[in-house]
């Protein structure tokens, strides 16, 4: 006999709140023309026989708001390091001193700005769409749990009430996170 389903109001606040979570790291990956350690997350480095993210082989700081610099531990790693961050598509050019590699962050062109605010919005959207999916998947516990009598229809209209109220809630997060980035983006 299948396992009847039970409705877990919190795990799908928990899961919507994922979305936004995950959204909020992939909105900090995204160049405002201001320094951030986050920019370089997703930079792997070929090391040791093996690709590895830029954080397991080097320090990454802010010493300006324009500027990052990259502290490799391994001076083996040097080259290595500035040749993916150079392939990685982000349009910086690291300056290499020793085993520090400092990079300029250029400012930003009004095209290039209109290009992120354009993908922070799919970031967004695709957040919202998981946060959706999870309100779905909510919805179809609770009508299964109706069809077997586990819950009354009271119970029901009352619990869908709630994930609605929570997805609204996650969906208000997401639209308040991608404008607070669209400004951070647009700011001259």
């Amino acid at each position: 006999m299948a396992q009847q389903p039970t409705f877990d109001l919190e795990d799908l606040k928990h899961r919507m709140q994922a979305a936004h979570a995950s959204l909020k790291h992939e909105l900090g990956g995204l160049r405002t023309g201001r320094a951030s350690a986050s920019l370089l997350e997703p930079v792997h480095v070929e090391a040791y026989g093996q690709r590895m993210p830029i954080n397991q082989v080097a320090t990454i700081s802010v010493p300006e708001p324009r500027a990052l610099s990259v502290s490799v531990w391994d001076k083996s790693m040097v080259h290595a390091v500035d040749k993916a961050i150079r392939d990685s598509n982000l349009g910086l050019s690291p300056t290499v001193e020793g085993t520090i590699l400092r990079i300029r962050i250029p400012e930003l062109n009004e095209q290039r700005r209109k290009e992120m605010v354009k993908i922070a919005h799919k970031y967004a959207e695709d957040a919202r769409v998981a946060a959706r999916h999870v309100r779905r998947d909510g919805l179809d516990i609770l009508k299964r749990l109706l069809k077997e009598h586990a819950i009354s229809e009271d119970d029901e209209k009352h619990h869908e009430a709630e994930v609605q109220k929570a997805t609204d809630l996650s969906i208000k997060e997401i639209d308040a996170s991608l404008a607070a980035k669209e400004k951070e983006i647009m700011q001259v």
